[in-house]
């Protein structure tokens, strides 16, 4: 691998991701637990699984954990398929591959995105206290 190659592929994209996650080091001396706790009440993980106290809470819970890790196998798969397509060289079989590995991820996170929707929609119409 040439050199320029590799500060192309490897350094200057390394470096830029600690540039922005400098800002986050100004947060250290906060309380990680509150950290945290935005981003579970954002995703709807306020307590998890061990806080579950009937089966749907359980059930929701699981689904909920589920799609999320769906998500991030999504994101991971866009991000090799941009890599196959970035570095694919001219050889046309290996751009279409890696077009078609994004195309494909993204329709996954559609998918995952509307399903979460969906569950969301569900949850509140079985929830919704009768009058």
């Amino acid at each position: 691998m040439k050199l320029n190659t590799f500060v192309k592929s490897f350094v200057l994209p390394g470096t830029l991701a600690v540039l922005f996650s400098l800002p986050l080091l100004a947060f250290a001396q906060d309380n990680v637990q509150s950290g945290l706790s935005g981003i579970r009440s954002t995703f709807g993980f306020s307590g998890g699984i061990t806080s579950a106290t009937t089966l749907k809470d359980l059930i929701i819970s699981i689904i909920r954990i589920m799609l999320l890790f769906a998500g991030i196998i999504a994101v991971v798969f866009v991000i090799i398929g941009g890599y196959m397509y970035i570095t694919s060289g001219g050889n046309a079989e290996q751009a279409e591959k890696g077009k078609s590995t994004v195309v494909n991820a993204i329709i996954g996170i559609v998918m995952i995105i509307l399903s979460y929707v969906i569950i969301n929609v569900i949850v509140n119409l079985v929830s919704r206290p009768t009058y």
